[in-house]
């Protein structure tokens, strides 16, 4: 667990200089830390990169030298598996490691904390509930602040975070991993699926991490679950109450769906879990609240919208709060995106669909009885089979387009489910589709895959995919 004042004195290192390994470096800065900053990769100490560094931060790029090791503790970039040899003699030394969010959560006191994690949906998941506090507080003084893994590091924003805040945070396993110590007031796991398991070494260390967001909860607290998930979090050992949602409307869960109305059902222990926030519903047991779920694609963005609503419901907000915010969302960025109809083509950018599991769900929040997907697929490999994805693409996939590195294991798995079309990039990809596409039909880009083969990252995938299909003609 980090503590400021058993480390005040010692020198931090941050390994690491992207986007929150800079903004940690900021905050330990202006907290009197000294600290070093290091990066692998050869970089310009004048490029743009580290404009917003602040100057009292020593900087070294190009590989890491021994003075790393003489700091008192460490930072780093989630990226960075434990494996590596500069992780693994930093602890042989006894230096601690910790995550971004735990040093940044540090800082901040008096803020209600909303941790979000699962393999998928957690930025829709994240973007609504910040939508939803940000509606309940409108007449209010305080704030709420979106941040974590969907984009703001937590070290950017610790400085304003003011007690009695909303931080509606994006965890991943990876933060989570790095994590000794994360205590939410309201957390949630949404779904677990085989991901990152390169980075991890195996699916059941990815789900011990995953379980790190409600492991030091406690009986005031709240998790939020998936009663359909198999890994079963339910039969966890922890003393925070558990609430569940479900597609389907079962006895034992507190939100579900009945004829395209989500139901949630508020029972004991919810009263009186705050002594300092008022519960709309907090002597009433059994009482239903019924919501109008938001204008989304698919199933899966009905258990996002449940999650969200759970979440604020139990962390003291009112549902017509829920209500206002579920009827403006219009969903996130790169994720099941409408981008334009073409001649009567339609194109969807589903960047962010980085694993197979998000693409079955795009699949069948699109799905129509006739095959009319034309499926962009490919990028970096994660290590995961593309198989499953076979009886969904017999299914609605007219044809397949692979890009980047994966092409070839996508091809060779996929062989059998579709016609492929080797497009190795994504401009070919897009002309090629369109080409073949008919009236009806949808170019559909959900690749499976990471994004670092051919671009920056998935949000300039995407970006990509819409500069690209707007200049069709």
């Amino acid at each position: 667990m980090f503590k400021p004042t058993e480390f005040i004195n010692k020198k931090a290192l941050i390994i690491g200089a992207g986007k929150s390994g800079i903004s940690c470096a900021n905050l330990l800065i202006s907290k009197g830390f000294d600290v070093l900053l290091t990066e692998q990769k050869k970089l310009n100490k004048k490029s743009g990169i580290f404009k917003k560094l602040n100057r009292k931060v020593e900087l070294e790029t190009g590989g890491h030298s021994e003075n790393i090791f003489s700091c008192g503790f460490a930072v780093k970039s989630p990226g960075i598996p434990n494996s590596n040899s500069v992780i693994k003699k930093l602890k042989k030394k006894n230096i601690s490691v910790f995550s971004e969010i735990e040093i940044a959560l540090a800082f901040i006191k008096g803020a209600k904390i909303f941790a979000v994690t699962g393999t998928n949906g957690k930025t829709t998941t994240v973007t609504l509930l910040n939508d939803i506090f940000r509606q309940a507080l409108k007449k209010s003084k305080h704030k709420t602040w979106a941040c974590g893994n969907l984009g703001t590091p937590v070290s950017l924003i610790a400085n304003k975070v003011k007690p009695g805040d909303f931080l509606a945070m994006e965890i991943s396993s990876y933060q989570l991993e790095d994590s000794s110590y994360i205590k939410p007031n309201v957390s949630s796991i949404l779904n677990i699926t085989p991901d990152h398991v390169k980075h991890h070494g195996s699916l059941k260390i990815y789900i011990r991490a995953k379980t790190k967001i409600f492991k030091f909860q406690n009986k005031n607290d709240f998790c939020i679950l998936n009663y359909a998930d198999k890994n079963k979090f339910s039969k966890s050992k922890t003393s925070t109450k558990k609430l569940f949602f479900s597609i389907a409307a079962k006895s034992k869960t507190n939100a579900y769906l009945k004829n395209e109305t989500v139901y949630f059902k508020l029972v004991p222990p919810m009263a009186g879990s705050y002594n300092t926030l008022k519960f709309l519903y907090i002597n009433l047991g059994n009482k239903k609240i019924k919501l109008r779920p938001p204008k989304l694609y698919g199933l899966h963005n009905i258990e996002n919208s449940m999650t969200a609503a759970l979440m604020a419901v139990a962390g003291g907000i009112k549902a017509k709060s829920v209500q206002k915010a579920f009827d403006n969302f219009k969903g996130v960025k790169h994720r099941i995106q409408p981008i334009r109809v073409l001649r009567g083509v339609k194109f969807i950018n589903d960047s962010k669909a980085t694993n197979i599991n998000s693409v079955m769900a795009a699949l069948k929040a699109l799905a129509e009885p006739k095959k009319n997907i034309l499926l962009i697929l490919g990028g970096k490999d994660k290590g995961s089979s593309y198989k499953p994805l076979a009886p969904l693409i017999q299914k609605h996939i007219k044809c397949i387009l692979t890009i980047g590195e994966a092409a070839l294991k996508i091809e060779k798995e996929l062989k059998n489910a579709s016609t492929i079309i080797s497009a190795k990039t994504m401009d070919t990809a897009i002309k090629t589709a369109f080409r073949k596409a008919e009236k009806n039909d949808i170019v559909l880009l959900s690749p499976a895959c990471a994004s670092f083969d051919q671009f920056k990252n998935f949000e300039d995938r995407g970006e990509t995919f819409i500069k690209m299909v707007k200049k069709l003609k």
